[in-house]
């Protein structure tokens, strides 16, 4: 886990008033070291934090307590004692005048630190953001010294797990853990003493969840368009100079693609199998070119329960060193022609590929789907987008990778076909005729390190997560199939009932739990706990925070937003992080990052705009909170979707990519 920022800021409210959760920050008094009284939203005085940290004000936020205190005085320096004077007539000599004063007894006040800027004290944006590396973190095989096989222990209310900053006390009815999270009390088990208390641990079951897969065995299925539309051509570059220039078909250049990748496999894997299927207005099923094909056209496109039925039932596709010859010549046989049954060619090509975990399919279509199931030709409706995400969430619970190539300058309703490619894990990318080959061989070696992965994220009783739906301590979210680098963030707020009370602890704590299967089948979770101080936002240093968690979290929730039609959440969340990233550049210049998160916040700013324009001048009621994306662009979708999965510059394979994702 890594933190935006090194502390949890505790006051921070948003700039609107979303929720009825973001009421005002109790303005209690409170007393600082030298007894003097300021208010929470002021912070502690500057003379407080000579002996500590810029962020910790565990001493200058006590709250002023009538019980705990009797007598103020106890924080006030004693005074100093009266001098020894010679003799009576010495003293009465230099004794002052009871009109004048006497001199104070304590000491004057430090200067106030410069180090802080008067534009600091307000933060719009929240820093309280945690990054996860899910990537890195479910690979097991780099993680060898941190396994252990057994369960863990947890927490019977809040499921939070024992670890490092448990502590174990010993009373008659035995030993109890008081859980850091919610404070149940939990016995603990005589084996809990042989339980690793490591602030990282991997706990692997030595039981397989299904039969042993031999990893070569998945499956990669191309799913290709032959309609009409692909034989338009298209002007490609040549090696020689030749006067007269060359021009191939969308459809030729996918061909070409697939033959490449076809020989580079054999090479590669040569035990992995392949399969082929194609759709215009009827839908067929090659497989690996070696039996009959299988062609379904009419009343069939409408069928799902049909369509799935036929996809898993297949003949099992040879490997592809014993079908690479047939599957060839299938390949160079594909003719354009007829209409688009995208929907159903996607379903069959994924019930094909479920039957074994890791499998791939590779959509490569230039139109909209006009036919059968997922018809997206007219004005997109429920049933259409149902039938999308439906088949989305059935890969993903298989383990199976969808992604989506569409053609530059081609509109394939992008936003309703690349729900396939967000929730599997895959890719969505607008290629052009001259690099479809590339983007292809990219798509191969992004393979699956784990399936069903869930992260669970705990903290203590009183934080809560904004732009979710409820607002427990505990945050779910299923992650589905994980590939290398991706990289998920979470944002956490304090209630304002539980601000008081955070001020006046030491530490917070937090625990991400990943629950996952490992491509050899056995559950495996990986328990990481951390904590962190508290402060209060006029005390954060915006030199000192974390601008790669913050552009990255900005990205990603953000492209969540406006997929989710909420436009106007998103903007006001771009305009308060431009101005945060600005700050921190301004403090600690990186020019590399500062020019990539910037772009980011841009390129996402001018899609918010169109969005908010369009539906403006569409509808008569411009103040709607929520804002439709059919009309979104498959250029501007094709951007979204890659910000849903953006990460750190650091985590990038492709530097020479435009928006660094």
């Amino acid at each position: 886990m890594e933190f935006a920022c090194s502390h949890v800021v505790c006051n921070w409210q948003p700039v609107s008033d979303v929720p009825a959760l973001y009421a005002a920050v109790p303005s209690g008094s409170y007393s600082s070291w030298d007894g003097s009284t300021q208010s929470a939203a002021q912070g502690p005085s500057s003379s407080s934090y000579r002996d500590y940290h810029d962020y910790d004000n565990r001493i200058a936020v006590i709250p002023r307590s009538h019980q705990g205190y009797q007598d103020d005085s106890s924080l006030v320096p004693p005074p100093l004692p009266p001098r020894q004077g010679s003799c009576s007539r010495t003293s009465q000599r230099h004794q002052r005048p009871q009109s004048l004063p006497l001199p104070s007894s304590a000491p004057p006040p430090l200067p106030p630190r410069v180090s802080h800027s008067c534009n600091e004290r307000n933060l719009k944006a929240n820093v309280n953001v945690v990054s996860v590396s899910v990537g890195r973190l479910v690979d097991i095989t780099k993680a060898a010294d941190i396994q252990q096989f057994q369960n863990p222990f947890y927490c019977k209310s809040c499921q939070g797990s024992l670890s490092a900053l448990s502590v174990p006390r010993h009373r008659q009815q035995g030993t109890v853990w008081c859980c850091e999270f919610c404070g149940q009390e939990n016995v603990l088990p005589s084996t809990a003493s042989h339980l690793s208390h490591s602030r990282d641990v991997l706990y692997v079951s030595e039981d397989m969840d299904g039969d042993y897969i031999n990893l070569e065995d998945m499956l990669v299925v191309f799913c290709v368009d032959i309609s009409g539309s692909m034989s338009v051509t298209d002007e490609v570059s040549t090696a020689s100079k030749a006067k007269t220039p060359l021009y191939i078909s969308r459809l030729q250049s996918v061909q070409d693609a697939l033959l490449k990748s076809l020989n580079s496999l054999l090479k590669t894997s040569p035990r992995r199998r392949v399969a082929l299927v194609t759709f215009n207005d009827e839908v067929t099923v090659y497989g690996d070119g070696t039996t009959v094909p299988l062609t379904l056209r009419d009343w069939g496109l409408m069928d799902y329960d049909h369509l799935k039925s036929q996809g898993e039932n297949f003949t099992t596709p040879h490997c592809i060193a014993e079908s690479i010859l047939p599957l060839s010549r299938k390949v160079q046989e594909m003719k354009e022609h007829g209409a688009t049954a995208l929907g159903p060619a996607a379903l069959i090509s994924i019930a094909m590929a479920s039957r074994y975990m890791g499998s791939k399919v590779i959509i490569c279509t230039d139109g909209r789907a006009n036919i059968g199931l997922g018809d997206l030709e007219e004005e997109p409706t429920p049933s259409s987008s149902y039938f999308y995400s439906r088949l989305a969430e059935e890969a993903s619970a298989k383990g199976v990778i969808v992604s989506v190539l569409t053609f530059k300058g081609t509109d394939c309703r992008l936003v309703e076909v690349g729900t396939l490619a967000d929730r599997t894990g895959g890719k969505v990318n607008i290629v052009n005729i001259s690099n479809v080959s590339s983007e292809i061989q990219s798509l191969l070696k992004d393979n699956i390190i784990a399936t069903s992965v869930k992260a669970t994220l705990l903290s203590a009783d009183g934080i809560f997560y904004p732009y979710e739906d409820h607002c427990s301590h505990k945050l779910v979210k299923e992650v589905g199939n994980v590939t290398e680098g991706l990289e998920i963030t979470f944002e956490f707020a304090v209630k304002p009932s539980s601000v008081e009370s955070f001020l006046r602890r030491d530490r917070l704590p937090f625990q991400l739990q990943l629950d996952f299967k490992t491509r050899e089948l056995q559950k495996a979770t990986r328990i990481l706990t951390e904590q962190r101080r508290v402060t209060t936002s006029s005390w954060v240093w915006t030199g000192s925070l974390n601008m790669s968690v913050l552009g990255v979290h900005c990205a990603q929730l953000c492209a969540r937003l406006t997929m989710e039609g909420r436009v106007l959440e998103a903007q006001r969340q771009l305009q308060a992080q431009q101005e945060l990233l600005k700050q921190i550049s301004d403090k600690q210049p990186n020019t590399n990052e500062e020019s990539v998160y910037g772009n980011w916040i841009s390129t996402m700013s001018h899609i918010c705009e169109d969005l908010t324009e369009n539906t403006q001048r569409s509808r008569d009621l411009p103040q709607s909170k929520t804002v439709p994306v059919k009309g979104l662009s498959d250029e501007a979708a094709n951007v979204v979707y890659q910000m849903k999965r953006a990460k750190s510059i650091a985590l990038r394979r492709h530097p020479s990519d435009t928006l660094g994702l």
